[in-house]
């Protein structure tokens, strides 16, 4: 599985929900929750269903529900009825501010037979401060980080350069690794601003992150493209693990690979290089 671009899509929009998979984007997100207008949820979780129920995608599709106790059993009763779940891979829970709401929502999908996994957003001042709780829950398969909901949870006002948030977003991608679940940044919102995203995507890979979130197709390349690792990088990965693998035989645990010292930290970041590679070879 690999996340690098998960991108939103309105849940009352059949035309952009049925185009979502075609992007190249690695996830999409059906979104029950802000993307829809409090009066038209009921429409938009019947129309949710119907395109689940006969979509033919080769990504992993996703529905966005609003919290329990604010509506999640409602939507869960629309997107998990007939042939509906068999197109339904995951779920994303909005403003997890706890290990409870994690397995609140598990608890309500596994009642109508639908045990899958979680999309955890952290995007509030608690949920930040549970990040570590809500990923270690076993049905917890990502953290995705929310900069513009917890910005506004917390009062900080937003900057091009991102500092009010910069400790959150460094929290989660630790919560996250700790884990050893996904972690996925937050979203850039100019979808006009190419240039933006590409450095804010790189600044997010630098960070650690798997992925990136996207609201607009035309964001979907960018960052597929950064958070795969390009082919000389592939290279040095694989001459790390080559020398590894001699000095494994000659029993020594420091080599060299282009007049660099190599140790233990360095081999599990070649590791991950090609794991991300080969990753992304399977989505092309």
């Amino acid at each position: 599985m690999v996340r690098r671009s998960v991108l939103f899509s309105p849940g009352d929009r059949p035309e952009l929900l049925r185009k979502a998979p075609t992007t190249g984007a690695d996830t999409v997100v059906f979104d029950l929750e802000d993307a829809v207008a409090p009066g038209r949820r009921a429409e938009a979780g019947a129309t949710v269903a119907r395109v689940l129920a006969d979509l033919d995608a080769d990504c992993e599709v996703c529905v966005r529900v609003r919290p329990p106790g604010w509506g999640a059993a409602d939507d869960l009763q629309a997107v998990l009825g007939g042939d509906a779940r068999s197109g339904l891979d995951a779920l994303v829970l909005p403003k997890a501010e706890s290990a409870d709401d994690v397995t609140d929502l598990a608890g309500l999908a596994a009642e109508r037979d639908a045990d899958r996994p979680i999309l955890a957003l952290v995007e509030t001042a608690a949920g930040v401060l549970h990040a570590e709780e809500i990923a270690a829950v076993d049905v917890t398969d990502a953290l995705i980080f929310g900069a513009e909901d917890l910005a506004a949870d917390i009062g900080a006002t937003r900057s091009e350069a991102g500092t009010e948030v910069l400790h959150a977003r460094e929290h989660v991608v630790l919560a996250a690794a700790a884990a050893g679940v996904d972690a996925v940044d937050t979203l850039y919102t100019d979808f006009e601003d190419e240039g933006g995203l590409r450095d804010d995507t790189e600044f997010a890979r630098e960070l650690g992150y798997d992925g990136k979130l996207a609201i607009h197709p035309s964001q979907v390349g960018p960052i597929n493209e950064t958070f795969t690792p390009d082919p000389e990088r592939v290279e040095w990965a694989e001459r790390v693990l080559a020398a590894k693998s001699d000095a494994d035989a000659d029993d020594r645990g420091v080599f060299a690979v282009d007049g660099e010292m190599v140790d233990a930290p360095l081999v599990a970041q070649a590791e991950r290089v090609l794991e991300r590679a080969r990753a992304a070879d399977a989505r092309e």
